[in-house]
């Protein structure tokens, strides 16, 4: 049986940035680092000779978020770019935040990609927009009103 939800891990190209990204423009802290290689990381993630860098980040409200950098097989896929919403797999990450229009306009300010201004729901109830971290994984904003 689930006992509850643990985190989300989020494979990115660069760590440092990607960290530097979720500190700076979303206010997350680092909890706990490490880097992974052997027999036991082998076996869970399925590849031989793996060697990985994570960094587990807290929100305020404790929820964590994983960025993982795959240090010895980086992803030979190329840029992903800007992931659109209606990608196979894991769509979005979304957070609650206070003030998304000051939110938004800081985004705006350090260039980061943001699919529109804040939208107010069809029910009135939150302020939502859809922004890029720098790996283009989409990140969901939403301000209760």
């Amino acid at each position: 049986m689930i006992g509850g939800y643990r985190h989300t891990g989020v494979v990115v190209r660069d760590l440092a940035r990607a960290v530097a990204f979720y500190q700076e423009v979303l206010n997350y802290t680092i909890w706990k680092r490490a880097e992974e290689r052997g027999t036991y990381i082998e076996r869970v993630v399925g590849i031989p000779g793996v060697i990985l860098e994570w960094v587990k980040l807290k929100a305020p409200d404790g929820s964590v978020l994983e960025l993982l950098q795959y240090v010895s097989h980086p992803d030979s896929g190329g840029n992903p770019g800007l992931q659109p919403a209606n990608r196979l797999g894991c769509s979005h990450i979304a957070l609650t935040v206070e003030d998304i229009t000051g939110l938004y306009q800081l985004l705006c300010q350090k260039g980061v990609p943001c699919k529109s201004p804040p939208q107010i729901a069809p029910d009135g109830k939150a302020k939502v927009l859809y922004c890029h971290d720098p790996d283009g994984n989409i990140i969901e904003l939403v301000e209760d009103c």
